[in-house]
């Protein structure tokens, strides 16, 4: 059986239509199941018939989401994929970011793109580290998150004690907006407290149920199963000591609405995509230079937060994928990249359904669209119709790994540097050029992304690399706000100094000491550890 894939309407929208915009990302610590959620709130939109098991073996049923070939051989996301999908007059763009912390950079720069999120938890497990740092990534914009606790249908901890985990490591107020009857063997379904109703372990919505959690008590059918009456105990503890749900705090990133289910067996999920749709923030003003961008403002304006290479080998495409902004995008209007002070004509841009596209004739805040390009747009770009406006809050970090790149084939060095050149500008590894040498050196923040990058350059280029220690474990980017004192420090340390591909100076250092050292004895220097792109 194949999936049908309904792809997106193009219409044309008014000015206000933004505020029919839900874009949101998921964000978890691998294996708690982001990828498999993913591909079930596609099937309960409607956007498929069939969703794939990222476990599934074989070309049956491959993840609509994971569609690189080492994402589906490993069964993990490394690369950020958008989808977009309509249900109930609401056009939703879900993000979805790589798991895998060896790829933060990539999803940290996805969350500069949406309005709101949606946190997987395992319930047996419950917040782990990558969570964690994801979740203060989402603090620092002030993004409303919804908890999703997954994996119900197995053995997991108490749903209470998680609850108090969630409320005393995010420092945040949570309230159940969905409840398990039952866990593991004993799972009997769910209470959707907002609707009041429960939905049945093959996740159909079942009978009515008093939406009162006194009155839910004398229900005699719930209350004569052991588990179910156990489970609803647990709720009126949680209900009696925890606020009730406030859509504005939600909004405000000062609460998160906790909902059970299992993504694996659609359970819970529907209840999870209506909650995005009736709670989830419409497109907020984007932080920018000289002023905030509003969603309302007619003027054009968008940014660019991902771009990927060969997403179609057969074409040897390469997409920017942009964040709308503000006003009302039409197809073939010229836009300005502020960085390069050029006008570009946007007269292909498409919207997404993973590695399926179709043309985006008009697009409004919120929206993301592709533009096919040729090295003209690099992430960290913004584009405006007419205000000269600078979207920020979009790093590069400083790596953990430093590499020199060993090319087997001297003949293949112009491939490589097009590959390493393509590949930066997505953000799949940093890559600088020594002042004294001509060797690539390469900056990543994990081992798998070294192994991502060998297996992009040599399936979709052609050429087979390698990479060696080169005696440096930290790089940064140097500055000074005394040009003199910037020079001096170039021209006496030019043997550990390299350049990004922006041509920004940068300081290799073979330990965190001799970082120490260069900083002690060159005060007027700054040694960054981010820098911001565009």
């Amino acid at each position: 059986m194949t999936e049908t894939l309904e792809a997106p309407a193009s219409k044309a929208v008014p000015q206000a239509e933004y505020k029919t915009r839900r874009t949101f990302a998921i964000i978890s610590h691998p294996d708690a199941g982001k990828t498999t959620l993913t591909e079930k709130l596609l099937l309960a939109s409607g956007a498929i018939r069939m969703a794939g098991n990222v476990r599934a073996r074989g070309e049956q049923r491959r993840t609509r989401s994971d569609w690189m070939e080492i994402e589906q051989k490993r069964g993990i996301s490394v690369s950020s994929s958008v989808m977009t999908f309509e249900r109930d007059g609401l056009t939703f763009n879900l993000l979805d970011t790589p798991g895998h912390s060896d790829f933060s950079e990539d999803t940290y720069r996805t969350l500069t793109a949406v309005d709101s999120a949606i946190m997987v938890i395992d319930v047996a497990k419950g917040i782990e580290s990558q969570t964690l740092k994801l979740f203060e990534v989402c603090r620092l914009r002030d993004i409303p998150i919804i908890t999703f606790v997954n994996k119900v249908d197995r053995e997991g901890r108490d749903p209470l004690e998680l609850l108090d985990e969630i409320s005393d490591t995010l420092a945040l107020d949570v309230t159940p907006a969905v409840w398990p009857l039952g866990m593991g063997v004993d799972f009997k379904g769910l209470i959707d407290l907002n609707a009041g109703r429960l939905i049945n372990t093959d996740g159909s919505q079942g009978r009515a149920v008093p939406s009162d959690v006194e009155a839910l008590s004398g229900d005699n059918q719930l209350m004569a199963d052991p588990h179910c009456a156990h489970s609803i105990e647990n709720l009126q503890l949680a209900l009696s000591a925890l606020p009730d749900f406030d859509v504005e705090a939600y909004r405000g990133g000062h609460m998160t609405p906790v909902f059970f289910g299992s993504a694996l067996k659609t359970v819970g999920v529907p209840e999870l995509l209506q909650a995005i749709g009736d709670w989830a923030p419409a497109p907020r003003p984007q932080p920018a230079e000289p002023e905030p961008v509003s969603p309302d403002d007619e003027n054009v304006s968008g940014f660019v937060f991902k771009v990927q290479a060969n997403m179609d080998k057969n074409h040897r495409d390469r997409v920017a994928f942009l964040r709308l902004c503000s006003g009302t995008f039409r197809r073939g209007m010229k836009l300005k990249n502020v960085r390069a002070g050029r006008e570009i004509s946007v007269t292909s841009p498409m919207f997404f359904f993973a590695q399926d596209r179709e043309t985006a004739d008009e697009a409004v805040a919120g929206d993301v669209i592709g533009i096919p390009n040729h090295g003209t747009l690099s992430v960290g770009d913004t584009l405006s119709e007419a205000k000269p406006v600078k979207v920020t809050g979009i790093p590069n970090f400083a790596p953990e790994i430093i590499r020199r790149v060993r090319l087997s084939d001297a003949m293949k060095a112009k491939q490589l540097a097009k590959a390493l050149n393509d590949l930066a500008e997505e953000g799949v590894t940093q890559v600088y050029r020594p002042v004294i040498g001509a060797d690539y050196i390469v900056g990543v923040v994990g081992p798998l992304q070294l192994d991502v990058l060998a297996t992009r350059v040599e399936n979709e280029y052609g050429v087979p690399i390698g990479f060696e220690p080169i005696g440096y474990d930290t790089a940064r980017w140097v500055a000074s706000d005394d040009a003199k004192a910037l020079k001096d420090f170039l021209d006496r340390n030019r043997s550990t100094m390299g350049t990004d591909r922006q041509g920004a100076p940068v300081f290799f250092a073979n330990s965190k000491w001799a970082l120490e050292r260069a900083a002690k004895n060159f005060p007027e220097i700054r040694f960054l550890a981010t820098r911001e792109m565009g």
